[in-house]
């Protein structure tokens, strides 16, 4: 019995994409009951050559790295800060083909790691959330966002826990689902169009306990 405080985190706000520099993501906030802490996810990286802002962010589950990329660039780790068992799984890494097809990686999940552009013609998928009954009914939480299109790949799709995925002919990603924690999907650039992300959708605290 008592006061137990509790903090449900935002999902990371929506960015839009300019041209230079290029820009990251936005990393969503923590989720807190008492002394448990689930980590909010980290941003996606943003699109060209600007390595440090092309790579994605740490965080619960790590944001996938932009697309059109040089070497060198990084997805952003997961379980950051380390707790075991892990909050979740590293984003993936873009790729940079001929033709422009540069494709974006997908954002990490609870379960997976975000999928990378391997070969065209589709960007990453985001990684698998996590699926469970807690609330009388099985639901999945924390998915990764899809990596965006570049050129004239295909988006990357979302996992399916409410994220979403954006490619080059719908430059705006589709939102997370409000409290599933889900990453929102990249932002498609084509055509000196400009893309914009979706937000994150926000965390959850579920309190579950017996009466009597």
């Amino acid at each position: 019995a008592g006061t137990t405080p509790v903090t449900v985190g935002a999902g990371g706000a929506a960015v839009t994409q300019q041209a230079n520099p290029e820009l990251q993501g936005n990393d969503g906030s923590a989720s807190i009951l008492a002394t448990v802490t689930s980590a909010g996810g980290g941003g996606g990286g943003g699109g060209g050559n600007n390595v440090p802002l092309t790579n994605g962010r740490p965080g619960g589950s790590g944001g996938g790295t932009g697309g059109g990329i040089p070497s060198g660039v990084t997805g952003g780790t997961g379980n950051t800060p380390p707790v075991s068992p892990a909050q979740g799984f590293n984003g993936g890494i873009g790729g940079n083909f001929p033709g422009g097809n540069g494709g974006a990686g997908g954002g990490g999940g609870a379960t997976e790691a975000g999928e990378g552009q391997a070969s065209a013609p589709t960007s990453g998928r985001g990684g698998a959330g996590a699926t469970t009954n807690i609330s009388n009914s099985p639901v999945g939480y924390s998915g990764g966002g899809g990596g965006s299109g570049g050129g004239s790949l295909s988006a990357g799709a979302g996992s399916p826990c409410g994220s979403g995925a954006a490619g080059p002919t719908t430059p705006t990603g589709n939102n997370g689902v409000a409290n599933r924690g889900g990453g929102g999907g990249g932002g498609g650039v084509a055509g000196g169009s400009v893309g914009t992300s979706g937000a994150g959708g926000s965390g959850v605290v579920i309190i579950r306990y017996k009466i009597a």
